[in-house]
Formats: C-alpha cells, structure tokens, sequence
C-alpha cells in the first residue's frame, strides 16, 4: 500500500509536532489512531508501527512528546537516545535505573560520550513530571485528529500506547471524553481517581515476566468492573517487558503477533465500525 508520511505540526501555534502516516489513495477522511511512544521518542519503530497502522487503513499520528517547540529536543534526540539504547543493551535491564552501577559501566567509556548518554538517561528515567505535558499534547492532538486535520476530520479517535505510552493511553481515555478506544501496551494504570472518567473501552496487552506491570493488572480489572467499565486485557505467557518492541532484546514474536491482531479487532469494533460524523 503506497502511504503519505510526514512530520507534521499542531496545536495552537503549531508549537508541537507529530509523524503522521495514511493511506495515499483514501478518497474520504479516515478514523485516526493516535501512537503513543515508549521513553525512546518517536523512533524508527514507533514511525514503523505508525505505518503499520496506517496500513490497516487508518490515519496514524504519533505525537512527539519530547520536541520543542515543534524541534527534536538535544538531550532527547532521536540520536542521543538510540547512543543511549545500545548502552543499556551491554548491562543487564536490573541495573538501567541504579545510578551507581549505571556509572560503574559508563566509566568504561570515552568520558565525553558518557556523560552525555548519563544527561539522556537521566532525563529518560526522570519522565513523571512531565506527566501533564504530554496529557495536554496528547489531548491536543485528539481533538485536532476529529476537528481540524483534514485527513481524520469528523471522524473518531482511538488510542494505542507502549510503555510510557500505555500509561499514557489510559490516562488519555479519562481525559478525553470524545476518545473512542484506549489500547494499553504494557503501561501504567492511571491514578485511581481517574477511573471513573474513564468514557470508552478499553485493552490491555501484557506480559507475564514482566512483574513491575502486570502484577498491578488484576487489581486495575476488579476496580475497573466495579466502576461499569469495560476491559478486556492479555497476559501472554513467558514475555517481558516490551515484548512488541521488534527492535530490542525483549522482542516475542508470538505475542506481538498475537497482541496486534487482538489490536486491530478491537480498533474495528469501537473505531473502524463508526459512520462518519455530520
């Protein structure tokens, strides 16, 4: 399928940016489904899964979370942090977040390039209090996706979030009443005074290994029955952490193959289904 990809700008004054990717024949506009990134940025496999999406015959729209104004971020950058991916694949993923074992290996390397991957990854490990930055973007981009941008304009919006995504995507199915679906890659649940905000369906994809996560999820089912909301979600045996990411260590093919097919059926029930709005 011939696709249109671009970066493109949005907000107010144009002041963020995402990568957006469709269908270069569709003669209508499309429902969007907003991809939401893992800690590494929109990477080539987060503007890969955009496509496949886009693919699947949606609009697809991958919110920048780290650009400045509507600019790759320097600490943030797609380079810096793809420096600082293949350093943290030489030590083992326990010791990613200790500061001491993290400077024990980056010792090893030329001072100046470790210093800079430490300023990446101590930004990286630091994301939770630009937590209401990137609701207001993601947000932002919801209500551009149905309103203004031509291509999606007048049609629903569904989420799908990876890792910092995931907690992402759940929190944006609170905050965005007009959100039709949420799908929950391996993510955080949101604050449990949000559940009941929560307005549309939705999936969580996890896996069993990956015990900081998944160990939250029946507690997140129950409280999430109890509040008359619907959750289907998926623990895939012997699978880590990142498990779709084709592009990392952690990668499973059978419950990536899995869980993107559970995607797509989902997305076509509470998304793909919907007549255009008037």
């Amino acid at each position: 399928m011939s696709l249109i990809t671009e970066w493109v700008r949005y907000g107010a004054d144009g002041e963020y940016r995402g990568y957006a990717a469709r269908p270069a024949h569709a003669g209508e506009p499309l429902p969007a489904v907003i991809v939401l990134q893992e800690i590494w940025g929109v990477d080539e496999h987060i503007r890969d899964v955009t496509e496949r999406f886009a693919r699947a015959g949606y609009v697809a729209f991958a919110p920048d979370l780290f650009a400045e104004n509507g600019e790759p971020a320097g600490a943030l950058s797609e380079e810096r942090i793809g420096d600082a991916k293949r350093f943290l694949n030489t030590i083992p993923p326990a010791a990613w977040r200790d500061g001491e074992k993290r400077k024990e290996a980056l010792s090893a390397l030329p001072a100046d390039r470790g210093s800079t991957i430490e300023e990446t990854l101590g930004q990286l490990f630091d994301l939770g209090g630009r937590f209401p930055d990137f609701i207001h973007r993601i947000t932002t981009a919801s209500a551009w996706l149905r309103g203004s941008f031509a291509p999606s304009r007048g049609r629903g919006v569904a989420s799908v979030g990876f890792c910092l995504g995931g907690a992402l995507s759940a929190a944006l199915a609170a905050k965005d009443a007009g959100l039709s679906g949420a799908v929950i890659f391996y993510g955080n649940p949101p604050a449990g005074e949000l559940l009941s905000d929560i307005g549309c369906p939705l999936l969580g994809l996890y896996g069993e290994l990956d015990k900081r996560i998944t160990d939250a999820v029946p507690a997140f089912a129950a409280a999430l029955e109890a509040a008359g909301k619907s959750f289907e979600h998926r623990i895939y045996r012997g699978a880590q952490h990142a498990f779709f990411n084709d592009t990392r260590p952690s990668f499973h093919p059978d419950a990536a193959r899995d869980a993107f097919t559970r995607t797509l059926e989902f997305l076509q029930r509470t998304l793909a289904g919907e007549a255009p709005l008037m």
